[in-house]
């Protein structure tokens, strides 16, 4: 991963912090906007109380005016109903009464006339509306009484308007909302500070962790101690220590690998450098010489090539997840590379094969095949008969190889499957059985070397290799 790349990443405790406060701040943010209606149309409600009982006042002092004809109404406004406003001067008060038959008595003429209606139910025992309004392009609240007056020449419904802008009231819904809203700001600078300790001493394992590995020798792959981890990291250090193991067994082969090759390679090329020396001296003829050299360069190359598939076949253990094959179809693939030495050895040759699925990487199954043919020929006598079959058996695929050679001891049986075990040492570098066990036991199956007997003597060996049909043989 780049630079870039882990710069652009978050940590754990950005992460938290993020996934807690942003939540927090929406919700702030949304009780902040509902607090803000929520003071104001409380404040709206203590400010209409006051502008209904200056419109009750002014509607105390209506009367009519008997002498004119017809009746008219008469206002008038005294002190005591302006005086609730006088102590604000961020709050402008205007008002208006209409007389009966909607002209207007006192007050400001300017201020629209009121056009709604009366709840039906109202708030307050009155004839009470309070609504919005615009005056003189200024937002105002308003509240509208209708006054019954009677006199003696007559009686009729006054109507009072008494308006209010609203600057009282929306700086007493900000006050609130200020003073809600630090104690909430309060409450995220605890909360988060909260989170990062909570986080530094959660991770701390985390940490803990990273420096013990960090201090490790660069060959220690043991596992990690588990005694005193949270749970929440039980899965990652059993992962790791799986990991580990994996790495330990890979390394071992390696070296194992190493030190066997060292070791087998050696003999080989000091006997060709013995034979080098040899044909500069002259003591064998160079025709001679170089087929003894030739010699010596195949066995080298035949137990290195031995040597990568016992490798190969330990890692495809590790590998798992192989295919399912038809055992039949790799055994007559194997059969047709090997015809020509089959022609040259001059055998009688028999395959008889039915299908026989097994689950096995390809590789792995035509270098089991090909090996334990190529000793066949090679180990069979003259004049010879090989024969090949792979027929089932229950829950299982069985590959018989049978040939017409001089069998094998007892003693020797099992050495065979031995590394570099051979039963003669001129002959081969005494790993192509040992590759043959390690393929069958990574799946899962046997392998055994049977004399085969004709009246009390030995005629032949066969090589008999049993594998799990793949789905019980149904695949």
């Amino acid at each position: 991963m780049s630079a870039p790349g882990r710069a652009g990443r978050l940590s754990l405790r950005s992460q938290l912090l993020l996934g807690i406060l942003l939540p927090v701040l929406a919700l702030i943010a949304l009780n902040a906007v509902s607090l803000y209606r929520q003071a104001l149309r409380n404040a709206n409600m203590a400010y209409d109380r006051t502008l209904l009982a200056s419109a009750k006042v002014i509607g105390e002092q209506l009367e009519v005016d008997d002498r004119a004809v017809p009746p008219r109404l008469r206002a008038t406004v005294p002190y005591s109903a302006l005086e609730a406003f006088e102590a604000d001067t961020r709050s402008r008060m205007v008002y208006r009464v209409s007389g009966f038959d909607g002209e207007t008595v006192s007050g400001y003429d300017d201020l629209p006339r009121w056009a709604g209606r009366i709840p039906a139910q109202p708030v307050y025992a009155s004839l009470v509306d309070f609504y919005d309004d615009l005056y003189l392009g200024e937002p105002v609240r308003v509240a509208v009484l209708l006054q019954p007056v009677a006199g003696q020449a007559g009686r009729g419904m006054a109507t009072i308007q008494v308006a209010e802008t609203l600057e009282l009231r929306q700086t007493l819904a900000r006050q609130i909302l200020l003073d809600t809203l630090w104690r909430q700001a309060l409450l995220v600078l605890v909360i988060s500070g909260v989170v990062v300790w909570v986080v530094q001493r959660v991770t701390r394992p985390v940490r803990d962790l990273s420096q013990q590995l960090l201090g490790r020798p660069e060959n220690d792959l043991a596992p990690i101690q588990t005694r005193d981890a949270p749970p929440e990291l039980l899965p990652l250090i059993e992962a790791t220590n799986q990991l580990m193991g994996r790495l330990g067994h890979l390394l071992d082969d390696q070296k194992r690998f190493v030190r066997d090759t060292a070791h087998q390679l050696r003999t080989p090329l000091a006997v060709l450098r013995t034979q080098l020396q040899s044909a500069q001296r002259g003591d064998v003829p160079p025709a001679e010489a170089l087929q003894e050299m030739h010699d010596t360069v195949d066995r080298a190359t035949t137990l290195a090539n031995q040597m990568l598939a016992l490798a190969k076949v330990e890692q495809l253990r590790r590998q798992g997840d192989a295919p399912v094959l038809d055992w039949a179809v790799v055994a007559r693939a194997v059969a047709l590379d090997l015809a020509p030495l089959v022609a040259q050895a001059q055998l009688d040759f028999e395959i008889d094969t039915e299908p026989a699925p097994v689950q096995a990487h390809e590789w792995a199954l035509r270098e089991l095949t090909r090996n334990l043919m190529h000793n066949a020929v090679k180990y069979n006598g003259q004049p010879g008969r090989l024969a090949v079959r792979v027929q089932r058996q229950g829950s299982r695929a069985c590959l018989r190889i049978a040939d017409a050679g001089p069998g094998i001891a007892d003693g020797l049986r099992q050495r065979l499957f031995q590394p570099f075990a051979a039963g003669d040492p001129r002959s081969g570098s005494g790993l192509g059985l040992a590759i043959c066990l390690e393929i069958v036991q990574s799946l899962g199956g046997q392998i055994r070397l049977d004399n085969r007997l004709s009246e009390g003597r030995v005629v032949g060996l066969e090589a008999v290799v049993e594998l799990p049909l793949a789905d019980n043989g149904d695949s």
